[in-house]
């Protein structure tokens, strides 16, 4: 953790203020310690998300105790029986399930399918010369497929490096998940025929023929139900979980630490 000193006999002290759960301090140590299940390009955001993991579960610690829980020895299932007794989240009815069926179509598809041909033109990510070359080499080779001057399966076998030259750069049929994100973003937007315009990637250039494409279809409602059941449970029981740590904070006292959170690790 880094300190910052205080002036005061050259004693250095935490830069990030004391964190209080009522008359309890968390202690730098423990925060510290901590960190290291949040990590963070930034110091002060591992450093918040710690102490403010350690301040949820002293404040639920604490209402174990004001509701005689101590003698449930391990600190998990205190916590747990806490939550059981005091969390009451109402069960997703039919008509909510439907709702959000309805009001969310594109969640509940089959994948789109697509069978896509490309001509890799590869060059290093840290390779920015190469890039430019490349880019400017697969602009020249699009031209010649744009107008006709070329055929996409000779090119793919004389230029591409990707293994797919020997089958005239078919990739075969691909869907979401398959290919480097990149890649699959714009690929799966895209109308059957010879796109217009290069793709780039962590590998260079891509020119990129759709030879198919099967659009997914509306999954029925009962296939999916279960899952939206289930969606809708966790978000209300995130929702009420917030809830109920705002009032438990407010009634106990917590200092130094933002406890708004958008999920919480202790809701897993």
């Amino acid at each position: 953790m880094q300190l910052i000193p205080t002036g005061e006999a050259g004693k250095p002290r935490n830069q990030f203020p004391p964190v209080y759960v009522g008359e309890t301090l968390i202690h730098e140590d423990d925060i510290a310690r901590e960190m290291q299940h949040h990590p963070s390009e930034e110091l002060a955001e591992a450093w918040h998300e710690a102490a403010r993991s350690l301040a949820i579960r002293e404040l639920l610690l604490q209402q174990a105790s004001r509701l005689n829980l101590d003698s449930i020895v391990d600190e998990e299932d205190r916590i747990a029986r806490v939550l059981e007794l005091e969390l009451k989240v109402p069960d997703p009815s039919e008509q909510d399930c439907e709702r959000f069926y309805a009001a969310n179509p594109g969640r509940f598809c089959s994948p789109t399918i697509m069978a896509v041909s490309h001509i890799l033109l590869a060059a290093a990510p840290d390779d920015i010369e190469e890039r430019m070359r490349q880019e400017e080499a697969g602009r020249q080779l699009l031209s010649a497929l744009l107008d006709g001057r070329s055929q996409f399966n000779e090119l793919a076998k004389q230029y591409s490096a990707c293994e797919s030259r020997h089958q005239g750069g078919s990739l075969g049929q691909i869907s979401k998940g398959q290919t480097v994100e990149e890649f699959e973003r714009p690929v799966l937007s895209l109308n059957e025929g010879l796109h217009p315009e290069l793709i780039e990637s962590r590998y260079g250039w891509h020119i990129v023929r759709v030879d198919q494409r099967i659009n997914g279809e509306l999954l029925p409602y009962e296939h999916v139900k279960p899952q939206i059941r289930q969606y809708l449970s966790e978000s209300v029981t995130r929702r009420a979980f917030r809830q109920y740590l705002q009032v438990l904070a407010a009634e106990t006292g917590v200092e130094g630490v933002d406890l708004e959170l958008p999920d919480s690790p202790l809701m897993q």
